[in-house]
């Protein structure tokens, strides 16, 4: 017995061992994702509970469902990405944010 541990991936084939990495990539991507869609789906829940006492919160609120909105525009709808741009950048400039 060995204090060392054996690394086992290194007695397997190159095809299994890339197919092992990559098995446990999409494992970490998944995990993250669904990390992601917790923590966002958390904020949401803040957002929609709690009405903004500012200008300012409530700027904040719409730049997230401008996020969003933007998220989904197919790639070439440049028009509707410059739009969502222009008014991000104008909450910045009116709150003072550079």
């Amino acid at each position: 017995m060995t204090e060392k541990p054996l690394d086992l991936d290194r007695h397997r084939g190159m095809a299994a061992q890339k197919a092992t990495d990559i098995r446990r990539i999409q494992a970490d991507v998944e995990t993250s994702a669904k990390d992601t869609r917790d923590r966002q789906a958390a904020v949401e829940s803040q957002l929609l509970s709690v009405p903004a006492a500012s200008w300012l919160e409530a700027a904040a609120k719409a730049r997230h469902v401008l996020s969003l909105y933007a998220g989904g525009l197919a790639s070439d709808d440049t028009h509707h990405r410059d739009l969502v741009a222009a008014v991000l950048a104008d909450f910045s400039r009116l709150s003072g944010q550079s």
